[in-house]
């Protein structure tokens, strides 16, 4: 029993020492995984509003080709045509930034289908209103996805988890 009296307290100092260099590690993972995911959300946060700014831009341009194009003055192309060229040249460079902005695939595919529709439209191949809007839809569907992606957009525009 002698050898417990003094082996006793050397080994719950050992367990203690080791007990807090544990929980020291594993409050040090707590931290670092904090910190990661709160990198996480900033960089998203900055991708999302360089991404919207982009997208308004393209927008913007795109309803002014479409206003344009699809009035009633604009029967004849050619005149208006001259005048519309540089405003179908802004459009491309608009889908270039969300070429180079986009983290997705889909995003970038379906602003490259919207504004070639828009350009159609402006060179007096499309005519109807109508044939703009499925394009425009999957735009605006696929910025939506790009900017929260894992959410899914309800019919209220309140957005639900995925």
């Amino acid at each position: 029993m002698g050898s417990w009296g003094s082996l006793g307290p050397a080994l719950f100092s050992l367990a203690g020492v080791v007990l807090g260099a544990g929980g020291s590690l594993f409050g040090q993972y707590l931290v670092t995984r904090a910190s990661t995911r709160q990198s996480e959300i900033e960089e998203a946060a900055v991708h999302r509003a360089e991404l919207k700014q982009v997208i308004l831009k393209f927008l913007s341009i795109a309803s002014r080709v479409e206003k344009a194009v699809l009035t009633p003055p604009h029967a004849d192309v050619g005149a208006a045509g001259t005048a519309i060229e540089p405003l179908v040249d802004d459009l491309w460079l608009a889908q270039a930034e969300i070429d180079l902005s986009a983290r997705s695939e889909p995003l970038r595919g379906a602003a490259y289908r919207y504004a070639a529709r828009l350009a159609e439209a402006a060179r007096g191949e499309l005519t109807d209103a109508a044939a703009l809007r499925a394009p425009q839809v999957q735009f605006f569907d696929a910025a939506y996805a790009d900017m929260w992606p894992g959410q899914r957009r309800a019919a209220g525009g309140i957005s639900t988890p995925r």
